[in-house]
């Protein structure tokens, strides 16, 4: 629950807290989750683009005391107006039955020559056929797409009394769903709502109210002008935020007044294109480059802020990291409300933002104008285009395209390969791309796509992560003397070559094996090893198709490799010490890594990130890697992990560090600890900590750990901690908002004494038996939210349920489900 998800740029989504009370109140009696009649009851949402349908149905699905409590599942599924069928049954099997059950159908159907819808959708309806769900539909565009869902996904009779809500802006759509008593109309926000939104989104209310009555009237006249819409508010207080209060009755008379008397679409365009006009000259391609990404895609920020640099949009200042400027770039789109907040992390920070649908069609709209971003969708048949600088495929039906492709600068997949006459990956075609991005595609990346790397000699970012055949590392990838970003996690590489260290201006670096091997794995499947092994000639012949020989030459060549090891690391050359600019550096496997490299990591003074596989390493080498972290006075995130593919090693070794990274915020460990190292008391800047497998003893485990003065997270994984009872003493952990525990074996009670953790605001707790309980809620004064896998698991969950435990407690949910995400592969 780090996560938290549909928030503002300061943490807020204006358009939750304001005029949404009376709405969500509204819509909840319609859904009536205490009716046991047993009947699915399908309710829609139904208003036109910007009135907040999808900010109403998210307070909605987030509101556990009102839906969590009565459902065993929950899922928001976003269906967009090209939406794939396969992803979306896979999203709802991965929300509602676990990514365990997704990821045993899909090991299930292995080897067969296509994964059919009919196989997702009868293992959908399997498993919800006894369960009581709740799922969101969320910007529904047809009647042909409701049907197909309605028909293949869920189970007939289920009469659980599940739910279904959706959201839509065709009402005959919604008629077609339901029937007329529950479909709710959203209508525009009231005048006073409506400028106290305006207001708080500029952050300039005291200064408005101190200007007299004629700056009311003129704010007055703003918010009608934007049809009381709260995306056209959000949109225009964006830029009134930028201005001076004395220029905002000027900036009134050049708003349009369409939304006034007609709240269409093309009046809503209108605003959304003043407000493009009114961007500083330096974001408006950082702007139009998000017409990239697909319909409700979700983008990474750091992924989208990487590539802006590699294209040369973020310029370096002085003293500045061109990071920390590419960020502030981005916060000023959100600022500006150009782009949505999809996730935010304890600190507050954005890690994941989306683009409204009708945001993105004026910047679609506009890239074409300017020959900025070719697009290409399953229904193109004819492209003719010249200089254009950006591709990104979105479906691979197209016949003809016409382009000067020596001008392409950039090249994103999102989907099946492309077809002819695109020209492959690597081509000589594509001589001045700078970024290639194909972490989205939905199929095997093999060596093939990727022995040509070496001729693209201006690329400034490659990411090929995901998942690929890919066995090796070419040498030719020295060339490439300007890549700032490599990124192969999730590769079947067991080492980086030599050539690495050319790449004079890398400044992420992140590989990393996959180890879930499903033809040649020695544990699971020793007949099927064996039987490949002794029959490998065949895998040239027809009958074997070309996707499964390039998975086999991947499996065959790691797996024969000198340097296997079984962990999630990749062996590092010498001479990495020559990367000076390295920021990132993910996954180094110690074990196969030599002495000397590890020392070299010691050198690299603008390392921030940094992840290792230690398992298997010498003790020589941990007392060098030690010493090579006490060097590192920029490093910010530690990940130091352990396990293997069989059994857990051990960490203790990490006492040999006397002086950690000084800004130290992040730290994960996944391993073997008697006791917390003695260092541990000196990381006052530290923020979030994840412990897993650590085996850690009741004793001065909770005293150390609540003496860190800035501790926000705190995430106990698989027996990370074994003793009976996890106790909060007195003034300890003054800043802690959020603690985790999964999986904690030993664990029978938690204590809060009186005055600890002031900030605690989320408790979650899975795969544990509190059998004497949660003792001293009271003592929470932050608390909000109680989460845990089952009623059961906790002995007087329901006496703190009902009794609400401390005065700002909103709800306190039991979750009944799948495992969190987020803890798969910890």
């Amino acid at each position: 629950m780090e996560d938290i998800r549909n928030q503002s740029a300061n943490n807020i989504n204006e358009s939750e807290l304001v005029g949404f009370a009376a709405p969500k109140k509204e819509l909840l009696k319609l859904i009536d989750v205490s009716s046991d009649d047993g009947r699915t009851k399908v309710i829609c949402v139904v208003g036109m683009g910007g009135l907040g349908k999808t900010t109403l149905a998210r307070k909605i699905y987030e509101s556990k005391a009102d839906i969590l409590n009565y459902f065993s599942c929950c899922a928001w599924i976003t269906v967009s107006q090209s939406f794939d069928r396969k992803e979306v049954l896979k999203d709802m099997i991965r929300q509602l039955l676990g990514a365990d059950s997704l990821d045993k159908l899909l090991k299930d159907l292995q080897g067969k020559l296509l994964v059919q819808v009919q196989h997702l959708a009868d293992c959908l309806v399997h498993g919800l056929k006894d369960k009581r769900y709740f799922v969101v539909l969320d910007d529904l565009w047809s009647i042909e797409a409701w049907n197909w869902i309605n028909d293949i996904a869920f189970p007939r009779n289920n009469n659980r009394g599940s739910r279904i809500l959706v959201t839509t802006r065709d009402a005959g759509l919604a008629e077609g769903c339901t029937s007329e008593p529950l479909i709710y109309h959203l209508e525009p926000l009231k005048i006073d709502d409506a400028v106290h939104l305006l207001l708080r989104k500029t952050n300039k209310g005291q200064q408005v109210m101190e200007t007299g009555e004629n700056m009311n009237n003129i704010m007055t006249k703003l918010v009608k002008k934007c049809g009381c819409l709260p995306l056209a508010i959000l949109t225009v207080g964006g830029i009134l935020a930028t201005k001076k209060i004395a220029e905002w009755g000027k900036f009134h008379e050049e708003l349009p007044s369409e939304l006034e008397s007609n709240p269409g679409l093309e009046a809503m365009r209108r605003i959304v294109t003043l407000s493009y006009n009114h961007l500083p000259s330096q974001l408006k391609p950082c702007f139009l480059y998000l017409s990239i990404f697909p319909e409700d895609f979700e983008i990474q920020r750091r992924r989208l802020v990487d590539r802006w640099i590699a294209e040369g949009f973020v310029k370096a200042r002085d003293v500045v990291n061109i990071e920390d400027v590419g960020n502030s770039y981005f916060n000023e789109l959100i600022n500006r409300s150009m782009i949505e907040l999809s996730v935010v992390n304890i600190e507050g920070r954005v890690k994941k933002c989306r683009v409204h649908d009708i945001m993105r069609d004026i910047i679609v709209s506009i890239s074409r104008q300017q020959n900025f971003v070719l697009l290409t969708k399953d229904n193109v048949t004819s492209v003719e285009e010249e200089n254009i600088r950006h591709v990104a495929f979105h479906g691979n039906k197209f016949s003809e395209i016409c382009l000067d492709w020596n001008s392409v600068r950039s090249m994103s997949v999102f989907g099946d390969r492309p077809m002819e006459p695109a020209p492959s990956f690597c081509s000589p075609q594509l001589k001045m791309l700078r970024v290639l991005d194909l972490v989205d595609v939905k199929f095997r990346l093999t060596q093939k796509d990727v022995k040509n790397i070496g001729l693209l000699h201006h690329m400034k970012y490659l990411n090929i992560s995901g998942g690929s055949y890919n066995f090796a590392l070419l040498r030719s990838i020295g060339k490439l003397q300007c890549l700032q970003t490599l990124d192969m996690r999730e590769a079947n590489i067991s080492a980086l070559t030599t050539a690495i260290a050319d790449l004079r201006s890398l400044r992420s670096l992140r590989c990393s094996k996959r180890l879930d091997y499903g033809y040649f794995n020695l544990i699971d499947n020793p007949k099927g090893c064996l039987t490949i092994t002794m029959c490998f000639p065949m895998i040239f012949t027809t009958l074997v198709s070309f996707s499964d020989r390039a998975n086999l030459i991947a499996e065959t060549r790691m797996a024969c490799s000198t340097r296997w090891s079984d962990t999630k690391g990749v062996r590092v050359p010498r001479g990495i010490n020559s990367l000076k600019k390295l920021q990132i550096l993910e996954v180094v496997d110690m074990k196969g890594t030599g002495k000397e490299v590890i020392e070299e990591l010691g050198e690299l003074s603008q390392l921030r990130k940094l992840g290792v596989a230690s398992k298997g390493a010498s003790e020589n080498k941990y007392k060098i890697f030690c010493a090579a972290i006490e060097k590192l006075s920029s490093l910010q995130s530690l990940y130091v992990d352990a396990e293997g593919s069989s059994d857990v090693g051990t960490l203790e070794w990490l006492d040999s560090i006397c002086s950690p990274a000084p800004l130290l915020r992040s730290l994960k460990l996944n391993g073997s600890l008697s006791d917390l190292p003695n260092w541990f008391g000196n990381l006052k800047q530290l923020v979030k900590m994840q412990l897993s497998r650590s085996t850690l003893k009741e004793g001065k485990t909770m005293e150390i750990l609540g003496a860190l003065p800035n501790l926000m997270l705190l995430r106990l994984y698989r027996n990370a901690y074994v003793g009976e009872k996890l106790v909060f003493r007195r003034e300890a952990f003054p800043n802690l908002k959020e603690i985790d525990i999964y999986f904690l074996k030993q664990l029978r009670e938690m204590r809060f004494e009186e005055g600890t953790a002031p900030q605690m605001g989320s408790i979650e707790i899975y795969g544990c038996q509190l059998k004497s309980g949660i003792v001293g809620m009271k003592h929470l004064p932050s608390l909000k939210t109680i989460v845990v896998q089952d009623d059961g698991d906790v002995a007087n969950f329901d006496l703190l349920r009902g009794s609400g435990c401390t005065p700002k407690s909103s709800f306190i949910a039991s979750v009944k489900g799948p495992m969190p995400q987020d803890l798969k592969g910890n």
